[in-house]
């Protein structure tokens, strides 16, 4: 209660325990008892953040198309190899996460109802679950190149001990970070044979300012409870309206500068620019609008979050659009002339 009171927090008053069992009031409830649990722990019934691990790689994918001006399909085929991948190591990553966790989130309102915490699984049967989703995701970065594949591996490391960081430092959201936004690099790389770092850095490093955002968002969520078992985030950091606000405009505004610099080192145009800004008034509406110490307020926000990343990605694909039918109208327009001038020698 001192470490509460020591940053303006209250505890909250008790209330009543959770369902039984969390499914009862989603799609999950209609599937097989014995499936609901790897369903619930793979987190599949809220694909929010399996969006979020996936926009990084359609920015990066939309970009590299851009500069390397590959025909539509190119782009199509790795966002769909991407799109499932990240569906797969999201869930692989919340297994990771739970295994990490079960004892604290036990400790936890928001998490205790979670299948290990609650004990509907095992820790041998979810270890046996990740082993076919990391198969799966194996099979997905083998469609890849081979830098791509080297590229993808390097990042399970960050996966795996991304847990461990609540209990030593206050910022592991950073470390999320350069975990959720790993495919900034790796979609290039996909789609050009290796990362053109003047464009992907950038990239990454605003995508990692923007994942500091959404996420101190969702921390605020458990700050009462996290003080309580020795959890920490940047949420306790700022625990404050006023001190969360400048904390997220400043990484807010780091976001749009950083991935407004990739922008512009890969030569893109006026719809990218279009689709940038729309994605910072969508930070912006969400940073001032939050209420931090209310739960369903900070997940309204995390939830906004991701449309900043639907607003880039719409930003790239206009581009890229344009520059492919302006190549093709080029295209066309040369076709003619060289036909015009072979019938004026004959």
């Amino acid at each position: 209660m001192l470490a509460l009171a020591r940053l303006g927090l209250r505890a909250r008053p008790p209330v009543r325990p959770a369902c039984a069992c969390r499914a009862q009031s989603t799609w999950v409830a209609r599937l097989p008892v014995r499936v609901q649990p790897y369903v619930l722990v793979s987190r599949l019934d809220k694909p929010i953040g399996s969006l979020l691990l996936f926009y990084p790689c359609a920015w990066s994918i939309t970009m590299a198309s851009y500069a390397t001006q590959v025909p539509p399909y190119v782009p199509l085929k790795y966002i769909s190899l991407f799109g499932v991948g990240a569906l797969i190591m999201r869930s692989a990553g919340c297994i990771i996460n739970d295994l990490w966790d079960r004892k604290l989130d036990r400790a936890v309102e928001r998490t205790k109802t979670r299948p290990l915490a609650r004990g509907d699984i095992t820790p041998t049967q979810a270890i046996s679950f990740l082993g076919l989703q990391l198969s799966a995701g194996l099979g997905v970065l083998c469609q890849l190149n081979w830098y791509s594949i080297l590229l993808g591996a390097s990042s399970l490391s960050l996966v795996t001990i991304y847990p461990f960081m609540k209990r030593v430092t206050y910022w592991p959201q950073a470390v999320l970070g350069l975990t959720f936004n790993w495919g900034a690099l790796l979609g290039w790389s996909a789609v050009a044979g290796s990362v053109d770092w003047a464009v992907a850095l950038p990239l990454y490093a605003g995508g990692l300012c923007w994942t500091l955002v959404y996420d101190t968002i969702y921390a605020h969520q458990d700050k009462v409870d996290d003080v309580q078992v020795n959890i920490r985030s940047t949420a306790l950091l700022v625990p404050s309206t006023a001190a969360s606000h400048l904390f997220l405009s400043s990484f807010s505004a780091g976001a749009v500068s950083l991935i407004g610099l990739a922008g512009y080192m890969n030569g893109h145009g006026l719809p990218f620019y279009l689709g940038l800004g729309a994605a910072g008034a969508q930070l912006a509406r969400v940073v001032w609008r939050t209420k931090y110490d209310n739960r369903e307020s900070c997940w309204r926000g995390f939830v906004g979050c991701g449309w900043f990343g639907v607003w880039v990605w719409c930003g790239a694909m206009g581009d890229y659009a344009w520059r492919t039918w302006m190549a093709e109208e080029v295209a066309e327009e040369t076709q003619k002339i060289a036909a015009a001038s072979s019938e004026v020698k004959a």
